[in-house]
């Protein structure tokens, strides 16, 4: 596969996205083709978005990443609702590809030691620290069997940096339903970490 700049999800029509999303989601294998290069940008930013919360020696690269997140994609057939719905599923794989190499890479070191750390407004997002992913990793699985849509939005909002507007096409849901609910899962992960005893609050 030949990971080419395309246009971009502002420089194509949602419409003609969206028709080969579906033809994807059918089985058509040259609509993979050929709606790769027209949202690879956008693949690019949620790849760039999670890198730059990962560690600074991370081995696993934007290009690297949108490969192994597209062989995800791929194997699956999903009757794709619209372009939004196909990047929220694109940030959800990229995050469990990240906090698969996280998990192998503490294997790798046998453990580190528990940590803690300050618990602040930017800190769910911005952790750096294999330990940190896994704790907000298991935070967001015990948030997905509450509710999932509040994880998919935490998800799609903190870690994959989509816009409200983003996630609300991407949920099929209205801007203030994503505040709202953003509120709540916000909430629940804080509560959730800070009794993991992986943070502490400030």
């Amino acid at each position: 596969m030949s990971w080419n700049m395309g246009p971009g999800m502002h420089d194509c029509p949602s419409d003609q996205i969206t028709q080969l999303l579906r033809s994807w989601g059918q089985g058509e294998k040259a609509a993979i083709d050929q709606v790769i290069p027209l949202v690879y940008s956008e693949l690019r930013r949620l790849a760039d978005s999670y890198l730059r919360r990962e560690r600074p020696d991370h081995t696993l690269q934007p290009t690297a990443l949108i490969h192994e997140a597209y062989l995800r994609l791929a194997a699956q057939r999903n009757e794709w609702q619209n372009r939004g719905h196909f990047y929220g599923v694109a940030a959800h794989l990229m995050r469990l590809i990240l906090t698969d190499y996280a998990r192998s890479h503490l294997t790798s070191k046998r453990g580190s030691g528990d940590r803690k750390l300050p618990l602040h407004e930017d800190s769910l997002a911005s952790t750096t620290h294999p330990e940190d992913l896994l704790a907000l990793e298991e935070a967001l699985a015990q948030l997905a069997q509450v509710d999932e849509r509040k994880c998919r939005i935490l998800e799609m909002r903190f870690f994959g940096g989509m816009t409200p507007e983003q996630t609300a096409e991407a949920l099929g849901i209205s801007g203030p339903t994503i505040r709202r609910e953003l509120r709540l899962a916000r909430a629940f992960l804080r509560q959730q970490l800070t009794l993991s005893g992986n943070f502490h609050s400030t």
